[in-house]
């Protein structure tokens, strides 16, 4: 499904961005005084690397280490996943559901214009929230008003139209119409 909404239009132009020797303290504080949670490491102009609070709290509080001397470079996730400014946001979207990620750096060539987020998306487009329900986990889903609800309903990742039957194909969510064409 396209939206006609592209990456460009979506993404947040300037990101906050540090260097790999800066430490997780300066990087919190950016966080903090920025109201983001994501930073996105640039070395010689080229992007190398993101660091999200997720990171900070996971890799370095909770394992006891000093963030006034670990370095961004010791923490960040080096395998950066990017997308390109002229994708469709349901693109993107679909994405980040399948690779369980919520920052994507925007990226032509070597050259970083801007951060996507799962915000910037569902701020667009808020009927895309459906599509990432699935990868969603739930703490004691069992118990969560959830099970009540059909699992079976959903959006079609084709047609873009709600089915009260949705079935799993390949890597996509199709309507019963859509999965006799695909």
């Amino acid at each position: 499904m396209k939206t006609g909404i592209t990456v460009m239009d979506a993404m947040t132009e300037k990101p906050i961005v540090l260097s790999p020797l800066d430490t997780i303290k300066e990087c919190a504080e950016e966080m903090e005084k920025h109201h983001v949670g994501t930073i996105i490491v640039k070395e010689s102009d080229k992007a190398i690397g993101i660091i999200s609070e997720q990171d900070v709290v996971r890799k370095i509080i909770a394992k006891g280490l000093d963030p006034y001397k670990m370095r961004l470079k010791d923490i960040m996730e080096k395998n950066l996943v990017t997308i390109k400014p002229d994708t469709d946001i349901f693109e993107a979207l679909i994405k980040m559901r399948d690779l369980n990620i919520r920052h994507l750096p925007v990226v032509d060539g070597d050259n970083l214009l801007g951060l996507l987020t799962l915000k910037d998306i569902l701020k667009i487009e808020p009927q895309l929230f459906d599509l990432l329900v699935e990868k969603f986990e739930l703490r004691e889903e069992e118990e969560k008003p959830i099970n009540r609800f059909n699992p079976s309903e959903g959006i079609c990742q084709i047609c873009g139209e709600y089915a009260e039957k949705i079935n799993q194909v390949g890597n996509s969510l199709v309507c019963d119409s859509c999965k006799k064409v695909v």
